[in-house]
């Protein structure tokens, strides 16, 4: 046959052929396929611990798995040869999670993605369940609102313990290298020293207005001396100062406030000017 027969699509049948009488091939069991697959997750192998990692590739036989489907789809199951060991490892196709389940010869390492998938799976059907349930809503909700109000609590209390510290300087704490509990102890015992020195002054206070002695006492109160001056002297004096204010001529700036407190002289212009 040359080049260009090869290529031609229309074959030549003979009248008499008839399709019927061609032998059919009988079809094998388990038939499997050589195909080149990249491993599809990171593995290790069980009998060398050797490391598989995603996406190296292999020349793995296919077969499909009797009996399994998934809404009539066939499901396809792969074996390969651990590079290491040679020891046999299948794996087979997921259809219901999009994805891949190990069977045999390895161990599938953590991946954060189908945990957080499988998490996500048993949250929707806890939630599920409980939706029928009225009586687990009301445990759950009664659970939340306590959990709520501890919160609540917890959050009280570290707000005054920050109300407490507010007096404490960090510097000096460290400084000094103690304890915010230690500062806040010194500051109570300085609170309550002085609130002791408050209270002994005024004791004292009170003990010495006691001490002193009554009008209606032995002692009679006295009264400082006052020096009274006679009504002739004050009027001498007043007739001393105006004298001298007479005699001494006024200065330049008592002569300028004089003639800023005086009104301007009004002029007025009659009909003959």
């Amino acid at each position: 046959m040359t080049g260009t027969e090869r290529k031609v699509f229309q074959k030549y049948y003979p009248p008499d052929f008839d399709p019927s009488k061609i032998p059919k091939a009988k079809g094998r069991r388990n038939h499997q396929f050589v195909q080149r697959v990249m491993a599809p997750y990171n593995m290790q192998c069980n009998t060398c611990n050797e490391y598989i990692y995603k996406g190296k590739k292999f020349n793995m036989r296919r077969e499909t798995a009797e009996g399994e489907n998934y809404l009539g789809l066939k499901i396809f199951r792969f074996y390969f040869r651990c590079p290491s060991c040679a020891a046999d490892i299948t794996f087979k196709t997921d259809l219901e999670n999009c994805d891949y389940q190990q069977e045999h010869g390895a161990t599938r390492l953590f991946e954060a993605v189908k945990l957080f998938q499988q998490q996500e799976k048993e949250k929707e059907l806890r939630e599920e369940e409980e939706s029928k349930d009225q009586m687990k809503m009301l445990e759950k909700r009664t659970k939340a609102s306590r959990a709520e109000m501890e919160a609540m609590g917890k959050i009280e209390d570290l707000q005054e313990i920050s109300r407490r510290n507010e007096g404490v300087d960090a510097l000096t704490v460290l400084e000094v290298g103690k304890s915010t509990n230690e500062m806040l102890k010194e500051q109570e015992q300085r609170d309550e020293e002085l609130i002791q020195r408050i209270m002994s002054d005024k004791k004292k206070a009170v003990a010495e207005v006691e001490a002193k002695p009554s009008f209606s006492g032995s002692i009679p109160y006295q009264k400082k001396p006052e020096v009274q001056e006679s009504s002739q002297k004050k009027l001498l004096k007043g007739v001393v100062v105006k004298k001298r204010k007479k005699e001494e001529p006024p200065t330049q700036q008592e002569k300028i406030k004089k003639k800023r407190a005086d009104p301007l002289p009004l002029c007025s212009y009659s009909d003959s000017d």
